[in-house]
């Protein structure tokens, strides 16, 4: 016999301990087991913070206000001063301990201050921090080859920056120097940067300033649980030949996608999309570009990047993120005859590639290998995934569970025929779930969306503990 509570939740300028019914889910009524969900509790850790003698967060946020861009947000009613971190834990002012289930934006991919990422920084830093790719040194030829190593075909020329985004508008240029053309395709809801020409391709309104963005058409997102193909993929691909064939000269300068799209709600591609958009886009002579910045370096667990996940090799791929562990570093890989169009002019980067950041890039890469953090994330991501779709049939409130390896999405809505997206119950389960322990992150058009995205060294005993800290905040509304 199941009984039944009534769902309530928080509006996100309300206080966390004032509830009220806000939503037409609020009224719906949903079965709870018989027995109370306990509070959850952190996983054991072995590893305690120094003190912290640093300003408070108020201190802090009043020197934001005033110093800084008034564009910065932040997550949480209550803004989070993170002051340490050790694998896949952070630390507030306080000494208290949080599970990282973002990854400062699926970004720390070893996990924080991992002891041997640390050494080679320290060790390249007490040596030379930085001269100029003008001169010789080993660090970035070094890096570069091990990457090259990680890629398929004749992906063998790397060019490093400092961002995803820097990484984006150079393979863009690349590609429409290389054909000689100036369309390019990109997918609706996806996020490519926030520059000139990355913010063109970038399809979402709330990315986008009102300045001039050209020569970017936005096909038909593949999106099997909102877009209106359901998992066909290659019904979504003809709108990639039919923006060719009406909206082109007919050839095109290239197309871009994430496999994984990240900041649009980790949708996953429909199932054999890439392979029939790329064979449009090359029938009219354009590029193919991976955008890697998230879905890249193993974290998607059956692949070491995303674009295998469909069976395709682009003719340029784009990363950042993940590839250092939060130090500042992207690349471009592409073939040696397209790179050549770059030696038509001068193209310099002053930090990209320089020796710190390519010491911490290998680093990265070593870790990977010796831990098997690939494979780590494929175990430990299928388990999470199971346990949140455990919680998908548990809870009318979860729409949609998704994603590969340690990059998966949960997405809520407040009526799961109509899949409207349930916005501030997002909020709330953020806000609750930080309050026990847990910091994941939020995104989707509809800012409806949990982006779990944690380092790679997460373990199914945090992954367990996630999953329960969602359930009990989801009992509680």
């Amino acid at each position: 016999m199941k009984r039944f509570i009534t769902k309530r939740v928080l509006s996100s300028t309300n206080s966390l301990r004032s509830p009220r019914c806000f939503s037409q889910l609020a009224r719906k009524q949903t079965p709870l087991p018989e027995n109370e969900i306990p509070v959850p509790k952190l996983p054991p850790f072995d590893y305690s913070p120094p003190p912290y003698t640093g300003p408070s967060a108020e201190e802090i946020l009043a020197k934001r206000k005033e110093y800084l861009s008034p564009s910065l947000f932040h997550f949480f009613s209550k803004p989070l001063n993170v002051v340490d971190g050790k694998m896949q834990y952070l630390f507030d002012e306080n000494g208290r301990r949080y599970l990282d289930g973002f990854g400062g934006i699926a970004t720390v991919c070893c996990g924080h201050c991992h002891p041997d990422v640390v050494d080679a920084i320290v060790k390249q830093i007490n040596r030379i921090q930085h001269s100029t790719v003008l001169y010789l040194n080993h660090a970035i030829a070094d890096f570069a080859e091990a990457l090259v190593s990680k890629m398929p075909g004749n992906l063998k020329v790397v060019f490093f920056t400092n961002s995803g985004t820097e990484a984006n508008e150079l393979a863009m240029m690349i590609a429409r120097l290389y054909t000689g053309c100036q369309d390019i395709i990109s997918l609706r809801n996806e996020y490519h940067g926030n520059a000139a020409a990355t913010m063109g391709a970038t399809a979402q309104s709330v990315w986008k300033f009102n300045v001039i963005q050209s020569g970017v058409h936005h096909a038909l997102n593949p999106d099997p649980y909102r877009g209106v193909f359901g998992s066909d993929g290659e019904k979504y691909a003809k709108d990639v030949q039919d923006i060719i064939d009406f909206g082109t000269t007919g050839h095109v300068a290239g197309f871009i996608s994430e496999a994984i799209q990240g900041v649009g709600g980790i949708i996953e591609l429909a199932p054999g999309y890439l392979p029939a958009a790329y064979g449009s886009v090359k029938k009219a002579g354009g590029l193919c570009i991976s955008d890697e910045v998230q879905a890249g370096f193993g974290r998607t667990g059956n692949h070491f990047w995303g674009f295998e996940t469909q069976g395709v090799v682009p003719d340029i791929v784009t990363m950042a993120k993940g590839i250092g562990n939060g130090i500042p570093l992207g690349a471009v890989v592409t073939t040696p005859e397209i790179a050549e169009v770059l030696t038509r002019r001068s193209y310099f980067n002053t930090f990209g590639g320089n020796p710190l950041c390519t010491a911490a890039g290998l680093a990265v890469l070593k870790v990977m290998e010796k831990e098997n953090l690939q494979e780590n994330a494929l175990v430990v991501g299928s388990y999470l995934k199971k346990r949140l779709t455990e919680l998908k049939d548990k809870y009318e409130i979860i729409g949609d569970v998704r994603g590969k390896g340690l990059m998966l999405g949960v997405e809520l809505v407040t009526d799961r025929q109509q899949k409207t997206p349930a916005k501030a119950e997002t909020l709330h389960v953020m806000e609750q779930m930080k309050e026990l322990g847990v910091l994941i992150g939020k995104g989707g058009f509809y800012g409806n969306v949990f982006r779990i995205t944690p380092p790679l060294c997460f373990t199914k005993e945090d992954a367990d503990f996630l999953v329960d800290a969602m359930d009990y905040t989801i009992s509680k509304m």
